[in-house]
């Protein structure tokens, strides 16, 4: 992604230093977190310094070669940050593999990184497909290239699109309570692809008024029959797709699908701060006796979903 002119990706090595755009910072800021620690990697997946399945992957294979010497202590420590994201415990597997097998770790990590970069392009190639000239596209989160190191799941066909010429306009959803829509703005933003952020409360008005022509959705973790796990309120804005007959896709790359699982049942759902909800920005705006409950996440049924836009195609299963 290209940020005041000069390209950047939402995480990068130099020697054993991984550096990150510190996502917490923005849109306000523009700052860079780095990691050089074990520790360093726990704190940036579970406070959100870094965000998105593919990314936190990423983030946790640099972490299994920094701690590389112990790699069943570094595994425990990084299963622990966030529990719902697929792509963690994909990259732990792959990296205590890579260990066991003596191959070097950072050159391990690194070339993970560079799949996933090569898989959300292929993502975006596919997808762009499915967006026509004028096309009124709606997403959920952020799932562009901050969240996946470079191009994106959702956003990657958006971008392709945009790169072909094709005149599109973006609803990105502000994704309450942490606000991870204005991400997505940013990058559009500085990528000059027109779009307008939107309340999550919001979709259904502009779906019933026909503004909107496809929603796309990125994934954190997708059961092997094609129930998904996204940011909390995917769910309602697949139901609210379904019922206004507007076609509703998940993008995501093979490292997001969980071949454990047999349906959304069981898949794990992150429960975050109460903080998140009752503060804005350190400041406090609800009473201390307010009772809260945060799922960061929520399950879709695959009987919402069109097809699955992925590095090897359009899954209709």
């Amino acid at each position: 992604m290209k940020i005041n002119g000069k390209d950047y990706q939402s995480l990068w090595r130099e020697e054993e230093t991984i550096h990150f755009i510190d996502q917490r910072k923005l849109p306000h800021t523009f700052e860079i977190y780095s990691a050089r620690t074990i520790d360093d990697i726990a704190y940036a997946i579970k406070e959100m310094v870094v965000r998105g399945a593919p990314a936190i992957g990423a983030a946790a294979a640099y972490g299994m070669a920094i701690g590389n010497k112990n790699p069943e202590r570094t595994a425990t420590v990084l299963r622990t940050t966030r529990p719902t994201a697929y792509d963690l415990f994909h990259a732990i597997e792959y990296m205590t593999n890579a260990i066991q097998q003596g191959k070097n770790a950072f050159t391990a990590a690194t070339l993970y990184a560079q799949t996933i970069i090569s898989r959300c392009k292929k993502i975006g190639e596919h997808g762009e497909k499915l967006i026509k000239d004028s096309t009124r596209i709606l997403t959920h989160c952020n799932a562009g290239a901050l969240a996946t190191i470079d191009y994106g799941t959702a956003l990657a066909p958006i971008r392709l699109a945009h790169e072909n010429k094709k005149e599109l306009f973006v609803y990105a959803d502000e994704t309450r309570p942490r606000l991870q829509g204005v991400l997505t703005a940013w990058e559009l933003y500085h990528e000059g692809i027109p779009h307008v952020l939107i309340a999550d409360n919001a979709a259904g008005y502009y779906m019933r008024k026909k503004d909107i022509d496809l929603v796309i959705v990125g994934a954190d973790r997708i059961a092997k029959n094609g129930d998904f796990a996204n940011k909390i309120g995917t769910y309602e804005k697949a139901v609210l797709a379904k019922e206004n007959g507007i076609p509703f896709y998940v993008a995501a790359p093979a490292s997001t699908f969980d071949p454990h699982l047999k349906d959304g049942s069981q898949i794990i759902i992150e429960e975050r701060a109460k903080q998140e909800m009752t503060q804005i920005a350190g400041i406090t705006i609800m009473p201390e006796w307010i009772s809260v409950k945060n799922p960061a996440f929520d399950v879709t049924p695959q009987k919402y979903v069109s097809g699955y836009i992925t590095e090897d195609g359009i899954l209709k299963k």
